[in-house]
């Protein structure tokens, strides 16, 4: 018997659960796209996109996913040559060097390994070996996908800024945005790139370069830019087709519009604050159930270097693997995959696994999905501590 009827919860790491809002704002026939409510609703995006990355500074919007927006970044960052200092803690941290290496950035990589943050000492290290101020970037993730490490960005900054290099930095905050506090101004960072598709509670499809003053005066002369990837026309066109290098994305830009309106409208600390408690929740069911089994662990042991947005973590393999069939195919929440723990030809991936909790989700969906988790983990018999849904409900009212 399946117990899967109903609606289902997508409980993976992007694209996120969206709303029904942002949903009914999409669903509309097409408009004019030369004048008129179109024009009018898309110049109040601006504004409020560099609310939620913290800046004052611009911002691009690109039709693109993730991966297109670190093109957006690379392209206007460097030059064919320039060298990149990349601070990799997981796969979208290889993901990015990989990208910048294959337009021609000569990429210096730095490995921190999957279960750790970024050493700011080791950065500081790195720069001092480079007298001659090569390295033009240092590129890192805010908060990694893949192994859910969460990286101070402002530790970063410090260490730039304590050598007294002029490189310029770049911070991915594509699992991060609208999920975990995040100051672009504040903290220093001169590039931010996010996506429409995890804490925006938008379908995939749109890419956000956010950039300061500095970076827009130290890259003008980057030769890797091209007329699609220029962030110039889409921050300071005179033209509405300029701002999307052609046609607008016209029902992407409505969703989005309802997304910020609903962030907003809870208020960006209070958003920190709900995931925050989410978070907490499942870490806590995590801590219940590896009592009674060591092979279950949150990949991130100190709960200061997690993102707040998505939590990885292992079973022991085979287990995550029958773990997520169960949840899927048997009650309808669908688990994240354990992406870049190991190859899916070798026995470990089976092992490793990552529940969301990033954007449109609140109390009910967070603990129903943990609530599923337990009930696959004794349906398969695999070994675990008990009292893991207490507790997390626990947390959760303790936050309320």
């Amino acid at each position: 018997m399946s117990l899967a009827h109903g609606r289902p919860y997508l409980a993976i790491p992007g694209p996120s659960a969206m709303p029904d809002r942002v949903l009914n704002a999409m669903h509309r026939a097409a408009p004019n796209i030369y004048e008129g409510a179109l024009h009018e609703m898309v110049a109040s995006l601006w504004p409020d996109l560099k609310r939620i990355a913290g800046t004052e500074h611009q911002v691009a919007l690109y039709i693109a996913n993730g991966h297109g927006a670190w093109e957006a970044a690379n392209a206007n960052l460097f030059s064919r040559g320039d060298r990149a200092l990349v601070l990799a803690t997981g796969r979208f941290g290889h993901g990015w060097a990989e990208s910048a290496r294959a337009l021609g950035v000569d990429v210096q990589l730095i490995d921190f390994g999957r279960t750790a943050p970024a050493d700011p000492a080791r950065l500081e290290e790195a720069l001092r070996a480079d007298p001659g101020h090569r390295i033009k970037a240092v590129l890192v993730t805010h908060v990694d996908t893949a192994t859910s490490i969460r990286n101070d960005v402002a530790a970063l900054r410090g260490a730039i800024d304590a050598v007294g290099h002029p490189a310029l930095l770049a911070v991915d905050c594509i699992a991060s945005l609208a999920c975990d506090e995040y100051r672009m101004d504040e903290w220093g960072a001169d590039v931010t790139v996010g996506a429409s598709q995890k804490g925006l509670m938008t379908p995939p499809g749109l890419g956000f370069v956010w950039y300061s003053d500095r970076a827009l005066d130290r890259c003008r002369a980057s030769d890797l830019r091209t007329p699609y990837w220029d962030w110039t026309p889409r921050s300071f066109g005179t033209e509405f087709w300029q701002h999307f290098c052609g046609t607008a994305p016209t029902h992407h830009l409505y969703g989005l519009r309802a997304a910020l309106d609903m962030i907003l409208e809870e208020g960006l600390p209070a958003v920190w604050a709900r995931h925050e408690a989410l978070a907490r929740a499942v870490w806590t069911a995590f801590d219940h159930w590896g009592a009674g089994n060591p092979e279950i662990a949150l990949n991130v042991a100190d709960a200061a270097e997690r993102g707040r947005s998505v939590t990885a973590a292992r079973m022991g393999a085979p287990h995550a693997t029958r773990l997520r069939e169960w949840t899927e195919t048997r009650a309808g929440v669908t688990l994240g995959i354990g992406l870049g723990m190991a190859l899916p030809s070798e026995p470990a991936y089976h092992g490793f696994l990552r529940v969301a909790h990033m954007g449109h989700v609140n109390a009910h969906m967070t603990l129903g999905a943990l609530a599923v988790m337990e009930a696959g983990l004794a349906a398969l018999e695999i070994p675990h501590g008990e009292g893991a849904l207490a507790a997390a409900a626990a947390a959760l009212g303790a936050a309320a």
